[in-house]
């Protein structure tokens, strides 16, 4: 088997080799998530067709931001329930209905983690169309105007001017 001198090699091969040999990149799992998460590659899809949720691994902060107003509605929406349910109101939302009559704890917490998981998911997808039309971000704008109108209606049955 011939092989080339390291001077008939041609320039980088011989590094690039050794630096495959130091470790397996795919053995470093955390390693890659935190340095793919600290510097995005994909701030745009590839191709014009590209609709994968993978296409894209870099959001704008805008979603960050309305992700976390959403969250924080949702923790003021269950706290503002709490308390109408505790002056005598009742829930009229019949997933959350039997959670108030329990423990607050665990009606915060199944409202809350709910809330998140579902803005994650539509954060993930606000690049898409949905139906062809309509970006899926205006859901996210739609549901922190949702969430706005909630607080606003539930401070004024709680009599807060």
């Amino acid at each position: 088997m011939y092989r080339p001198s390291q001077e008939q090699q041609p320039r980088g091969q011989h590094r690039a080799r050794a630096e495959r040999r130091r470790s397996e990149r795919r053995q470093q799992g955390l390693r890659a998530l935190v340095h793919g998460s600290l510097r995005p590659r994909r701030h745009a899809p590839r191709r014009a067709d590209d609709r994968a949720l993978s296409a894209v691994d870099w959001h704008h902060a805008q979603w960050l931001a309305i992700a976390l107003l959403i969250v924080l509605f949702s923790c003021g929406d269950s706290f503002l329930t709490l308390l109408l349910v505790e002056r005598g109101a009742r829930e009229v939302n019949p997933l959350m209905a039997p959670l108030v009559a329990g423990s607050a704890a665990t009606f915060a917490g199944v409202k809350i983690a709910l809330t998140a998981a579902g803005v994650v998911l539509l954060t993930q997808l606000a690049r898409i169309r949905a139906f062809g039309r309509i970006p899926v971000g205006v859901a996210l704008y739609l549901l922190l105007a949702l969430y706005s109108a909630l607080m606003f209606y539930e401070f004024h049955l709680l009599g807060v001017p």
